[in-house]
Formats: structure tokens, C-alpha cells, sequence
């Protein structure tokens, strides 16, 4: 008998949906896919909203400023010991009070001041561009002709600069209104930070951690702190320094107001780049204004300004934030590359608060530290036991 054997072709689908599974992706290339186009958004969404993130950036910052004499208010206030938002309010009545009485002792001649200058630095840019300037020079300070001429094929050699100079002037001259609501946001959004910063940063943890490892993130979150804080203290110190080497080589060659340009300078110093060039020009042309030794200060701020960024500022930062003096001056560079002003303020932070963030990853949870304490106590008592 001749048994047949039927082959039967394979079906086309093998099962309900085989079609539907073999044309799309599998679930974890679908995750990954997913997951890169969140962080494409993410990036998208910081990109966009940099300024608004920046601004926030330096209210903390500001905060972290202010935080040292708000603890202190804090801890001795006369009326609301131990509270907070009180606290906050006594250091910003403080501040109201004594930019009132600064502005009430030399309102009228920085309005006056600030009056002339607005009108005088529209025809002196126009004398730059022009080079008609070199002549409102010589007949001010009797310059020869010949200074003059040289003055003047200067200026020609270099008319792309002049030009350059000229509109990043009048680019900043247009923002100064823009950059002034800034600094009120920041102190206002400061505010907030020093009241409840601390709510606000369990808040975040809360909402963006898993709940096994928020212990974690409040460790490095702390950690966090204590390097800003750091951050804050060697700023001020830097200020300092600023200050005393401005108070004293002023007064060594008698440039009028003294006292107000080492503050000033002080000061400025917060803002990178452009704080210590604006104290330059302005301590420059004071002198020059007021017949002082311009040429050999000129010198001096030059010099200063090297030891400042390549000697203290980075062992300074260093020591502070555990950090190599040459890891500060990398950090500084390539933030300035990258970001410009900001990115030069905010590369040394930024690098320190990575290192604590990688550090924190690494380290073990607390919990799992305290369970390997406690069962290390209890091996050894059972072995103590045991002897």
C-alpha cells in the first residue's frame, strides 16, 4: 500500500499578529528609540529655555550669597530667633537701606554723571569711526602734530577694530535695560531660594527619584550644598583680594576717588571678563582725566590680572572645591569657549558639581551602609560571644 506524503507549504502567518510583529520593532529597540527622542526633547526644551535656566542659576547662586548673613540673622536676631523668612526680610530691608543711603550721598552727581556720559558717548564712538576724535584730543592735550599723525594712521591700521568696538558698544549700551531687569529678577527669584530652598530641593527629589533611592539623592544633594557654599565663600575672597590690591595701588599714585574705584573693583569682580575690563577702563580714565600715573596703573591691572586667573583664583578654587589648580584653569577656558561670560562663571561649579554626582553614584546607598554596619556588629558580638 502506497502511503502518499502530503507537503503542505508553510502558512503565510503563523500566528494571530506574526505579520504585525516581524514589520515593527521589538520592544527594547522601541525603548531605546524612545528613550533617545525624550532626551533629544529634554535638550531641546534646555536649549530653548537657556536664559530663563541661567537666570535661575544665578538666584541661587545669590542665594548662596546671601545665606551666610541670613543664618546669622537667624541665629541672633533680637525679635524672630530662629526663623527663617524673617531673617530673609531683615537682610533684604538691610540692602534696600544701604543702596538708599549710597544713593542719596552721590545720586546727584551719578545722575549728573551718568547724563553726560549717555550724551557724550554717541559723538565719541561717531569721533572713532570717523577719526575726527584725534583731533578733539590734541587741542584738549596740546598734542604736536606729529603725535597726531601717528594717532591717526593708528586708527586707520585698525578701522575693522575701532568698527568692532563701536557696535559691540552700542549692542551693550542697547541691552543695559535688558540686563538691569535681570539682575531685579535674580534678586527677587533669590528670595524664594532662601526661604524655602531646602523644601524645594526635597520637592524635586521626591517628584523625579524613585523612592529607593531618594535616600541617595538627599546625600548628594547635601554634598551639593556644601560645594556651592564653598563656591560662594572663594568668590568673596577673590573680591577681597581684588579690593585690597585696588585700595593700595591707588593710593600709592594718588588717583582720585580711591575708595569708591577699589570698591567698585571689588565688586566687579563677581562678573568675569567684563567686571575687571570695565573697572580697567573706568580706573584709566579716571586717570587720565585726572593727569595720574595711567601708564604705569595700566601696567599694574595687566599684571594683577595675570596672577589673579593663573595663580589665586585657581589654588583658591581648588583648595575650596577639592579641585587641581590646572583642572580650574581648564575648566575656566573651555567654559569661556563654550558659553562666553556665563560659561566662564559657571565651568568651575558645573565641574565640581559632576564630580559630586559621579562620586555619589558610585558610593553604595545609605541604607545598604547601615545594614552592612549593623550585621558587621552583629557577626563580631556573635564572635565576641562565641570566644
Amino acid at each position: 500500500m502506497t502511503q502518499h506524503l502530503l507537503v503542505t507549504p508553510e502558512p503565510l502567518f503563523t500566528g494571530k499578529g506574526a505579520w504585525l510583529k516581524s514589520a515593527f520593532p521589538d520592544r527594547r529597540t522601541l525603548n531605546v528609540l524612545l528613550t533617545i527622542l525624550l532626551v533629544v526633547t529634554v535638550c531641546a526644551l534646555v536649549y530653548s529655555a537657556r536664559r530663563i535656566i541661567v537666570i535661575f542659576i544665578f538666584a541661587i547662586l545669590f542665594a548662596y550669597l546671601l545665606d551666610p548673613v541670613v543664618k546669622f540673622l537667624q541665629r541672633h536676631s533680637l525679635f524672630f530667633r530662629n526663623l527663617r523668612g524673617p531673617a530673609v526680610v531683615e537682610v533684604y530691608v538691610a540692602f534696600v537701606l544701604l543702596v538708599m543711603v549710597a544713593g542719596y550721598k552721590g545720586a546727584p552727581r551719578i545722575a549728573s554723571n551718568t547724563v553726560k556720559l549717555i550724551d557724550e558717548i554717541p559723538v565719541l564712538l561717531d569721533g572713532l569711526s570717523t577719526g575726527d576724535i584725534v583731533t578733539q584730543l590734541g587741542d584738549k592735550y596740546d598734542w604736536s602734530n606729529k603725535q597726531e599723525v601717528r594717532f591717526r594712521a593708528f586708527l586707520g591700521r585698525h578701522t575693522q577694530d575701532v568698527q568692532s568696538v563701536v557696535q559691540l558698544a552700542d549692542r551693550y549700551l542697547s541691552d543695559a535695560a535688558a540686563v538691569l531687569l535681570c539682575l531685579v529678577l535674580i534678586q527677587i527669584l533669590a528670595i524664594f531660594f532662601l526661604r524655602d530652598g531646602e523644601h524645594i530641593a526635597g520637592g524635586f527629589i521626591r517628584l523625579l527619584i524613585p523612592f529607593d533611592r531618594q535616600a541617595k539623592a538627599h546625600a548628594i544633594a547635601q554634598q551639593l550644598h556644601l560645594v556651592l557654599t564653598r563656591y560662594m565663600r572663594a568668590q568673596v575672597l577673590l573680591c577681597a583680594c581684588s579690593f585690597a590690591f585696588y585700595s593700595a595701588v591707588l593710593w600709592l599714585f594718588s588717583f582720585p576717588h580711591a575708595i569708591a574705584l577699589a570698591v567698585l573693583g571689588g565688586l566687579l569682580e563677581f562678573i568675569p571678563v567684563a567686571g575687571w575690563t570695565s573697572t580697567a577702563a573706568v580706573i584709566l580714565a579716571v586717570g587720565m582725566i585726572g593727569h595720574a600715573h595711567w601708564g604705569w596703573m595700566a601696567a599694574l591691572l595687566v599684571l594683577w590680572r595675570l596672577i589673579q586667573d593663573y595663580f589665586i583664583s585657581p589654588r583658591l578654587l581648588g583648595r575650596e572645591l577639592e579641585m587641581h589648580p590646572l583642572a580650574a584653569i581648564f575648566a575656566v577656558l573651555v567654559g569661556g569657549e563654550v558659553g562666553g561670560i556665563v560659561g566662564i562663571y559657571l565651568a568651575v561649579p558645573v565641574i565640581a558639581a559632576m564630580q559630586v554626582i559621579l562620586r555619589g553614584e558610585a558610593a553604595p546607598e545609605p541604607s545598604r551602609l547601615r545594614n552592612r554596619d549593623q550585621s558587621e556588629a552583629a557577626s563580631s558580638f556573635t564572635a565576641a560571644v562565641a570566644d
